[in-house]
């Protein structure tokens, strides 16, 4: 998985509209092997970040879960603790 794609089910508050297109739009990158495509590509590589976002809306909205919703603040905490014991030096 691409490393700037962070899980965006179960969160309080939901994931916004930015945040969907961010994620897709990495993982079009990641796929197409380039952060910024040739003018040729620009139109192909747009549309598929929105039709990755959308599809990827729709998995959200459908998903169901019954572990409460997850606190931003506290997951963003964890993961800081985790890259201090990663990269300590």
């Amino acid at each position: 998985m691409c490393r700037n794609i962070r899980p965006l089910s179960n969160f309080a508050p939901p994931a916004t509209d930015e945040e969907i297109t961010a994620a897709a739009l990495q993982y079009v990158r990641k796929i197409s092997g380039s952060a910024k495509p040739a003018r040729a590509n620009a139109e192909a590589f747009d549309r598929a970040v929105a039709e990755v976002a959308a599809a990827s809306a729709r998995l959200l909205d459908a998903l169901v879960t019954t572990a409460p919703p997850k606190d931003r603040a506290v997951e963003a905490e964890k993961a800081r603790a985790r890259a201090a014991v990663r990269y300590a030096r």
